[in-house]
């Protein structure tokens, strides 16, 4: 995407501690960020109260549909509201999705995807039944695999099925379509001490994804965030943790990756969300709307 295009690129983010809600950075080249300065939805659903690891994606009608994390722990789904215009957000909902599994610790990090051949949105997140699953180190309360459901309209959702069990607790999912019946699937491995991330590839939005790779991150690495660029490649952004910076790799084949974290700026403070496109028109608007709560905003509940 050249500086002239008529996209930008925006990145979903929260902030610490989670209570004031959606935030937005943005970019004209997928590589230098910068952050739109306010919050544009202030989470009101869930035990706690929290927005984390918000993801949106756009439908094929141009609505924005947002998910995020709602708590660290007790909930049994994840946070829901929708927008035409990424400032104007419909009333939030409580999307519940694993009150079946009474024992759940969680439910992390939900990422949406829409699906172009089966014309529906899948949502994946990461929790962790105890005593479900053979364990490495985590505790039972640590140790987690990924569940997803789909849905056509946001109004009734498909029974939760378990999305990916490698046979260690895994995270911080994001699926990607590069073609016909070819999906990666970039995740967190998140035992110890690997903590890293890693890639699988499968036939549908739904896996199955067989073998998953040999990390490309060093270790105490999370939240993959890909960017889409021209000439076939994609930016895989993740949040080094430790080191308290974001880091980058490049690739153009999710088989080999170049480290380009020294050629990327993210602004401090940014944490987990996910990458798309907007158009030039709708990133200005978004610029120039009142923060969240201000006069002549729209409310939690959607209404001016």
């Amino acid at each position: 995407m050249s500086s002239c295009a008529k996209e930008a690129y925006m990145f979903t983010s929260f902030r610490e501690p989670a209570t004031d809600g959606l935030h937005f950075l943005y970019s004209y080249d997928g590589y230098k960020w910068q952050d739109a300065g306010k919050s544009f939805l202030t989470p009101q659903v869930g035990p706690s109260k929290l927005m984390r690891d918000p993801s949106i994606t756009q439908g094929p009608d141009g609505t924005y549909h947002l998910v995020w994390t709602c708590g660290w722990k007790g909930d049994k789904g994840f946070g829901y509201a929708s927008s035409k215009d990424l400032v104007h957000w419909s009333e939030q909902r409580f999307i519940d999705v694993m009150s079946h599994e009474p024992s759940t610790v969680n439910v992390w990090a939900p990422e949406i995807f829409f699906d172009p051949p089966t014309q529906q949105f899948l949502i994946v997140w990461a929790s962790t039944i105890p005593l479900r699953f053979p364990k490495g180190q985590e505790e039972e309360d640590n140790n987690h695999r990924l569940y997803y459901t789909t849905t056509k309209d946001f109004k009734t959702f498909s029974a939760t099925k378990l999305y990916l069990d490698p046979g260690f607790s895994v995270i911080d999912s994001e699926v990607l379509r590069r073609g016909v019946d070819d999906y990666v699937l970039v995740v967190k491995d998140n035992t110890r001490p690997e903590r890293d991330i890693k890639v699988a590839f499968g036939p549908t939005a739904t896996g199955p994804f067989p073998k998953v790779s040999a990390p490309f991150t060093a270790n105490f690495t999370e939240g993959p965030s890909v960017a889409r660029l021209p000439h076939n490649q994609w930016l895989v952004y993740y949040d080094a943790y430790r080191e308290k910076k974001y880091g980058a790799a490049r690739t153009s084949d999710f088989l080999t990756f170049t480290d380009v974290s020294a050629q990327v700026s993210v602004p401090a403070g940014h944490k987990h969300g996910t990458i798309f496109t907007v158009p030039r028109k709708t990133l200005k608007n978004l610029l120039q709307a009142a923060p969240a709560g201000a006069a002549g905003a729209t409310s939690a509940t959607g209404k001016p």
